[in-house]
């Protein structure tokens, strides 16, 4: 391909070689070609677009649907010597004037917009005006209005190839099933453009999900192995995001809570201090991640239910960006599946939309009561073959038993039969048990059929089970009912004896954080470097202070491992560690050989034959 191509990728960025179809996207793009790009997370698809960025002629139009990812990727540029910029609301109109006029002067090699703006008359005017290099359209599935981040001012995206049409676009996204897929083509009228798919598969990512019992408990013990770790902790509301962000606070973790329902100056502050400190836990409903450009995630936690695979996959794909091991987990409950059946039902959408959404929710629900691999279930949803097991998630690691449940089922589907069903889970427990409770001598359940013959089975037990009867669609929520759950069409044939039931097994342990389940710094770094691995990101930590820049804007985690783990004794070794490139060689190359010579690790010392 293009030398110059190459010669940016190591010159400017410091890395030695492209990864995937890396190399054949930026050939294309610097070629003239229109394409779309679907690429995971951490899969490096800014490159895609900023090397040929600097490549061509004109300024990059990069179309942006968030501040903070604007903010971040321009940052991460500048270290690296790029002359970017970015055009949204922070500024002030004088500020602003003075990007406009280094866009038109040629001032520029790549310019961050939101769609919002760049849609308006004047800016297409002064489009019109520019030398114009390419266009990349990131987070494209927005443009979906079947995907769970539509954007409606994507969708008019497609004037940029009728007013510049022979300006190259390039699309991008690291989410989107074959509908949305197929959407983003139309859509952007990217008909005969190029298509570049990567794998969907994130090997460094563990993946375990889990039955709520004690929510809290079990977040507190999935989070003792990631002590001092940065992550993110999903909620479905805001008042669960603050009051489990209050939780984590009081019991000594560095803990702030993000929804659109706190004031701006609180949103901004708590999402800075997240990303420029170490060691910070994110609460927050999905109003946080997009364009999170953070790369030393090591967690993200779920403490309710996302609403789709696709949400599961962007939301988990924000730990680990940079490669290394990172963890998600989620803990979920029949509660889960009431709430947000009712959502669904309960919204203004169209039928169809709601069809789609219960279809959506019924495939997430099947990911997780599966006794399959998790990683071939996920990639399968997206339709990627993944024929071997991946050793690293729970059903993998720790294969789930399973029992016959059908005369269990029969018991459970029977009984919400003959309480009319009108009642909740804890109400149907109690009569399967023949618990007298005031509500089941209310409503005189204890004369019932079904009372007390489910003695065969705890309390948790029987939970699952009802769990696990939602999940297969034998049971929904009854909307006007106020949760209460009503058969489906489905339990039919399981009533009559026509068809049999199997359940995973609920266990009774409370879940206890292995060394081998862990992903902590242990893991990534040997006992006998951590002290200069702590000296390593406090160097990183004063250098960003010192320019108000995140950390990992100076270096990533992995670039400090690499550090680490060659210990370089002048500048040309230290050019060749990957992430360091000709700028960043100069403004830091010498402050971490200074760092390096000035704390030996132990393990340095032993084999020294020093110690």
């Amino acid at each position: 391909m293009n030398a110059s191509g190459r010669e940016i990728l190591q010159h400017v960025f410091g890395y030695p070689g492209f990864r995937g179809e890396q190399e054949h996207i930026v050939e294309h793009l610097i070629g003239g070609g229109d394409c779309l790009v679907l690429m995971p997370t951490g899969g490096g698809k800014s490159l895609c677009y900023q090397i040929p960025a600097l490549v061509r002629d004109g300024t990059a139009i990069v179309v942006s649907p968030l501040i903070a990812l604007m903010q971040d990727q321009v940052q991460a540029l500048l270290q690296l010597g790029v002359r970017a910029a970015f055009l949204n609301s922070s500024l002030d109109a004088q500020a602003a004037y003075a990007i406009e006029q280094d866009l038109l002067h040629g001032r520029l090699d790549l310019l961050y917009v939101a769609p919002e703006r760049l849609l308006t008359p004047r800016f297409m005017d002064l489009l019109a005006r520019s030398k114009l290099a390419l266009f990349a359209i990131d987070e494209a599935h927005c443009v979906s209005q079947w995907g769970h981040d539509f954007r409606p001012e994507y969708r008019a995206l497609s004037i940029l190839h009728e007013r510049f049409p022979f300006v190259p676009r390039i699309a991008l996204t690291a989410t989107a099933d074959n509908p949305t897929r197929r959407e983003i083509v139309e859509r952007l009228g990217l008909e005969s453009s190029r298509q570049f798919i990567s794998s969907f598969d994130r090997p460094n990512i563990r993946y375990r999900i889990t039955a709520k019992r004690n929510a809290r408990q079990q977040l507190l013990d999935f989070l003792a192995g990631h002590r001092d770790d940065v992550g993110i902790v999903y909620c479905l509301s805001r008042k669960k995001v603050d009051e489990t962000a209050a939780f984590l606070a009081a019991r000594g973790l560095r803990a702030l809570p993000y929804h659109a329902g706190l004031d701006a100056a609180t949103r901004s502050n708590n999402q800075q201090r997240f990303l420029r400190e170490e060691g910070m836990v994110m609460v927050a409903t999905i109003a946080f991640g997009m364009g999170i450009d953070k790369p030393d995630v090591r967690f993200v936690a779920h403490l309710d239910l996302p609403k789709s695979i696709e949400g599961y996959y962007q939301e988990t794909g924000r730990a680990g960006r940079d490669g290394l091991p990172a963890e998600a987990w989620l803990a979920y409950g029949l509660g889960d599946v009431v709430t947000l059946r009712r959502m669904v039902d309960g919204s203004d959408a169209s039928e169809q939309r709601k069809r789609l959404e219960r279809q959506k929710l019924d495939a997430l629900l099947g990911f997780c009561e599966s006794i399959h691999c998790r990683r071939h279930s996920l990639l399968d949803y997206f339709g990627e073959p993944y024929p071997a097991q991946c050793g690293n998630c729970d059903n993998c690691l720790k294969p789930p038993q399973t029992w016959d449940g059908t005369e269990a089922a029969r018991k459970a589907l029977s009984c919400v039969y003959r309480t009319q069903q009108r009642f909740g889970a804890g109400h149907l427990i109690d009569v399967l048990l023949g618990k007298t409770t005031d509500k089941v001598s209310q409503f005189g359940h204890d004369s019932l059929s079904t009372f007390g013959v489910g003695k065969e089975l705890n309390e948790l037990q029987w939970r699952g089970v009802f769990r696990q009867l939602a999940a297969m669609g034998f049971l929904n929520a009854d909307l006007e009912g106020f949760g209460g759950l009503r058969l489906t069409a489905l339990s039919r044939p399981v009533l009559k004896g026509e068809q049999t039931i199997t359940f995973r097994t609920e266990s009774a342990r409370r879940e206890k954080r292995s060394r081998q389940g862990r992903v902590a710094p242990q893991r990534i770094v040997a006992a006998g470097d951590e002290s200069l691995w702590q000296a390593l990101r406090e160097a990183r930590t004063r250098l960003a202070k010192q320019q108000g820049v995140p950390p990992y804007v100076i270096f990533h985690d992995a670039t400090l491992l690499e550090m680490l783990a060659s210990k370089p004794h002048d500048l040309q070794e230290f050019a060749a560690i990957s992430g360091v490139g000709a700028r960043k060689l100069e403004q830091y190359g010498a402050t971490f050989l200074a760092v390096l010579s000035e704390v030996p690790s132990k393990a340095s010392i032993i084999a020294d034959g020093s110690a």
